[in-house]
């Protein structure tokens, strides 16, 4: 008698994409400069099937002025994070969270000038 195993195939990526503890740190830390400078006021997270997305307003009832996006799908083609503006634009991918955050920090020491 010959038995054979069945093994279903592994999943590319896990059922929802989310952000570890380091990486919310480094958005959260970026979040509370803007806050207490009194740009920002709220944040929203959503963890999907393919990205995790952590969306930034600056009133609750509006539409998010950034969204910080971690793409598992472009992580060897793009980068693996994304920073989009208010109007969808693409404004900086990459491998590191900290590369592509540094927009809003120059823009965080603009605004403080």
């Amino acid at each position: 008698m010959n038995v054979q195993r069945i093994v279903p195939p592994k999943a590319p990526y896990p059922e929802q994409v989310s952000f570890d503890r380091f990486e919310l740190g480094e958005i959260l830390s970026v979040y509370g400069r803007f806050v207490a400078a009194g740009h920002w006021r709220d944040y929203g997270i959503s963890l999907l099937r393919d990205r995790a997305v952590f969306s930034i307003f600056r009133r609750a009832a509006e539409s998010p002025l950034y969204r910080v996006e971690k793409i598992p799908a472009l992580r060897n083609k793009q980068g693996l994070y994304a920073l989009f503006g208010p109007e969808g634009q693409t404004l900086k991918r990459g491998a590191t969270l900290r590369g592509v955050l540094a927009p809003l920090e120059r823009k965080l020491l603009r605004t403080l000038d």
